[in-house]
């Protein structure tokens, strides 16, 4: 019989390093099991092994958790973009192939739910709850180890989420993906971290949207939020993998690289080491990614924390620390790369002398309530493509 394997809090509250899994949909459009756009994980059903084979690469990269390939998962965004797959069939199949894999080391399996178009679109508190809701069946059937809250751009829809979600007694987390200036109707992450702790969530934190630094600032502020208000709770961080600086309050969707020209802002493996020993001195103790992580990141996140872990990840026995592994190159110039100051002081290039270090963001200011926001089943149009071509350049002239 297996041993039983400890809890999500149970590890938190022991300080252990809890080390997320990283991003799925970035990943799998990349590798041509999710479509651009609606980025909804219907590959869960037509492609299982491609969901399975990822999990298992960050499972041996070092991944404690194996989160549900369920971002997008609900029956209004899988309907609303002209998906005949039903929200239940592609939330079980997701949770079965998390298990299976969790089940191959010392993972655990957290079902998770993410903002609606039904909220954006001002559908009622009752109408969005239910939406949750009907996700938190399949999870409780299947018996998660854990709940996530993530991908929320406004801490109220979160609440809502998190007070749907807690109602099963499971332990809940919860991430906003916003930056250092809040949520975008501008409530501070302080703020947002404490509505969120009394909604019920054990712990709190940032996902998507910011680079790896950013998302670390802003979950230094929520914690700063929560021990103002007298409160308690654990910490977690699950970034791009993506350089930001130049990001607005919306994150990286209103870059123009977004979503299919973002390659050279990536973050190579020794910025995550950099990444990974922040956020543990800001006190967060699980660390992982999101859109862009790809199992080297996770395991570079892994090899850093070693120390305060006990152990190397299986995927580190093919990967010589800080480079050793090429003290066995045929060249000598590449043999004396091997040595940890070397890659810590590296300042890639990007070998595009006519691009710019930073881009304009598009800034639209739009956000739930907007018209331009109410989402339907059918291709955006030509009229109303042309409509936002006309937004578009009286936001780039104002700029």
């Amino acid at each position: 019989m297996a041993p039983i394997k400890k809890g999500i809090l149970e590890r938190l509250n022991a300080d252990e390093v809890v080390i997320g899994d990283g991003g799925f949909v970035f990943a799998l459009e990349k590798r041509g099991y999710v479509k651009a756009g609606p980025w909804t994980p219907e590959a869960n059903v037509t492609h299982t092994e491609a969901v399975r084979q990822l999990h298992r690469e960050f499972l041996r990269a070092g991944s404690n958790v194996m989160q549900t390939f369920t971002f997008y998962a609900s029956d209004d965004k899988l309907e609303n973009r002209g998906n005949d797959l039903h929200l239940t069939q592609v939330n079980e199949a997701a949770c079965d192939l998390a298990r299976e894999v969790a089940n191959e080391g010392d993972a655990l399996v957290a079902g998770g739910v993410s903002q609606t178009p039904s909220y954006l679109s001002c559908k009622s508190e009752s109408e969005v709850k239910a939406i949750f809701q009907k996700q938190l069946d399949v999870f409780v059937k299947k018996d998660v180890d854990f709940l996530i809250a993530e991908y929320f751009e406004h801490v109220e829809e979160a609440e809502w989420a998190v007070q749907v979600l807690q109602t099963t007694g499971k332990p809940v987390a919860a991430t906003l993906c916003i930056g250092p200036e809040g949520d975008l109707n501008g409530v501070s992450p302080g703020d947002c971290a404490v509505r969120l702790v009394k909604a019920g969530a054990k712990i709190v934190g940032v996902n998507c949207h910011f680079d790896p630094m950013t998302c670390v600032k802003t979950v230094k502020l929520m914690k700063e939020g929560v021990e103002r208000a007298g409160l308690t709770a654990h910490y977690m961080v699950q970034p791009l993998a993506y350089h930001t600086p130049d990001c607005n309050c919306q994150g990286f969707i209103d870059l123009p690289e977004f979503p299919f020209a973002l390659e050279p802002r990536i973050l190579t493996r020794w910025d995550m080491h950099q990444y990974a020993r922040e956020a543990y001195k800001a006190g967060i103790r699980y660390i992982g990614g999101c859109c862009g992580f790809e199992a080297y990141h996770i395991r570079a996140l892994a090899e850093e924390l070693a120390p305060e872990r006990g152990f190397l990840p299986a995927a580190s026995e093919k990967h010589g620390l800080w480079g050793s592994g090429l003290e066995m190159h045929t060249k000598p110039w590449v043999r004396a790369r091997s040595r940890r100051e070397y890659w810590e002081r590296i300042q890639p290039a990007s070998g595009r002398p006519t691009c710019p270090s930073m881009s304009t963001p598009e800034g639209w200011g739009v956000t739930k309530g907007h018209a331009d926001l109410v989402q339907h089943k059918e291709a955006t149009s030509e009229q109303e493509i042309q409509h936002l071509l006309e937004v578009q350049r009286k936001v780039k002239a104002s700029a």
